[in-house]
């Protein structure tokens, strides 16, 4: 265990690899964001930044003022649905190859829903399990000054490491790669309203023909319609191939969403199902890959008695 330290160029505290920054204000966001990155500019090594709207915009001028040279991305558009973001580090570690990748990467901000902020909150933690020997440095800033106090608890049991008041400290409440328990708690059930079909493979067109319906009757936009079905079709295949043949698909809306939810009695033992960019010659296990990049959202939760996903359209 590394002693507690204020952050300075260079590696500090035997050079964490997965770090929460907490900052109040834009100083302190810049600074810990600078400093974590001050490595990688003195090493002419790559650097990626996923932040929401104007941050991006003002770390990449900052940045870029420091000679870094950094791929800037929009997390309110790569991090829509959280589950894309390992994909998309794992695609800008490819690009590199043999050299260091710093990311800064803020999943988590206060305007997102609870839905969101939970599925974020998942992202974080299988952070610690997604690139093992991979050679990279991340940073996750968080709000404090807007953010739920739950989402700062958890953002400890998270990341091993953290920034506070500009000092780098390991986390004492991390206690390995594991989900925040209040993370993985049940769904809530559908509301009474919602549409419901119990199907097997004799029953795939009428589950096409459900989401269809509910979708345009609640006014997803016609492209929209048909990514939704193509998910919600993936997700009742994948149920008759490997969920004993049978699942029960619900529908409903809300004012924000579509919302199609899948239940079957499998068991889904990889937590990085559906997160890893796909090899090209791969048999098979493509699923949920494509329902991640299809769905606004995605909701999962698996236990040996059985699974539930649940995935959202914004209307």
């Amino acid at each position: 265990m590394c002693e507690t330290r204020p952050m300075a160029p260079g590696l500090p505290c035997s050079d964490p690899t997965h770090v929460a920054l907490f900052y109040r204000g834009e100083r302190e966001y810049v600074d810990g964001v600078v400093q974590f990155a001050a490595p990688a500019i003195a090493a002419h090594e790559p650097v990626a930044v996923a932040v929401p709207g104007p941050k991006a915009q003002l770390l990449e001028g900052t940045l870029r003022e420091l000679g870094a040279t950094s791929e800037i991305f929009d997390m309110v558009e790569l991090g829509r649905n959280p589950a894309r973001i390992i994909p998309a580090v794992e695609t800008m570690l490819t690009r590199h190859p043999g050299r260091r990748l710093h990311y800064v990467g803020e999943p988590i901000w206060a305007s997102r829903s609870a839905e969101e902020i939970a599925e974020a909150t998942r992202h974080e933690a299988l952070i610690n399990l997604a690139w093992p020997g991979a050679d990279i440095r991340v940073l996750c800033p968080y709000d404090t000054r807007t953010l739920d106090m739950a989402v700062l608890e958890d953002a400890e049991l998270t990341h091993p490491h953290m920034i506070v008041g500009g000092v780098i400290r390991p986390s004492t409440r991390y206690r390995g790669p594991s989900i925040p328990p209040g993370v993985d708690r049940p769904l809530p059930p559908p509301p009474g309203n919602a549409a419901e079909l119990g199907f097997g493979l004799e029953e795939l067109v009428s589950v096409r023909a459900l989401v269809a319906g509910r979708a345009t009757v609640a006014g997803l936009a016609a492209d929209r319609v048909s990514d939704l079905v193509l998910a919600v079709d993936e997700l009742a295949t994948n149920t008759i191939r490997h969920g004993a043949g049978r699942g029960v698909l619900r529908v409903w809306s809300s004012v924000t969403d579509v919302i199609c939810q899948i239940e079957d009695p499998g068991h889904i033992t990889d937590p990085l199902a559906g997160r890893r960019v796909p090899v090209l010659d791969a048999v098979g296990g493509l699923g949920l890959w494509t329902v991640n990049q299809l769905c606004d959202l995605v909701e999962l939760r698996t236990r040996p008695a059985g699974t539930v996903v649940r995935v959202h359209a914004n209307l």
